[in-house]
């Protein structure tokens, strides 16, 4: 299925992941773009790491890069991608952000999400 049009193209999105609580956290991300499929770079000691690690429903919408909500919210499924994805996932982010090619910012990246908007 392809990416809502809201989503597509937009230089940020408000991935919303939830405590075990069911409490909602919306963070605001980059995303590369591929396949009908968003990726993100995180890291495996950040909150919607282990969020998304204990469930993987969340929600996408299109954002500010402060996190304002400014379009639909759409429901997704996000995954956790083994190592041996990481060098394609990265090169959607790449091809987007000229800032996330500099390797001493995001040096310390060591998981990417692949997020399914169904």
């Amino acid at each position: 299925m392809a990416l809502p049009k809201e989503i597509s193209g937009q230089k940020y999105i408000c991935l919303t992941t939830f405590r075990k609580s069911g409490a909602a956290v919306p963070t605001p991300v980059w995303f590369g773009e591929a396949n009908d499929l968003l990726y993100v770079m995180t890291r495996t000691d950040l909150g919607k790491f282990k969020r998304i690690r204990n469930n993987q429903k969340v929600r996408v919408a299109p954002c500010t890069i402060r996190g304002k909500v400014t379009g639909p919210e759409f429901p997704a499924s996000a995954r956790i991608l083994p190592q041996s994805d990481f060098v394609a996932a990265r090169a959607t982010i790449n091809r987007k952000y000229w800032a996330a090619r500099l390797p001493l910012i995001w040096r310390r990246t060591n998981a990417y999400l692949e997020i399914s908007v169904p």
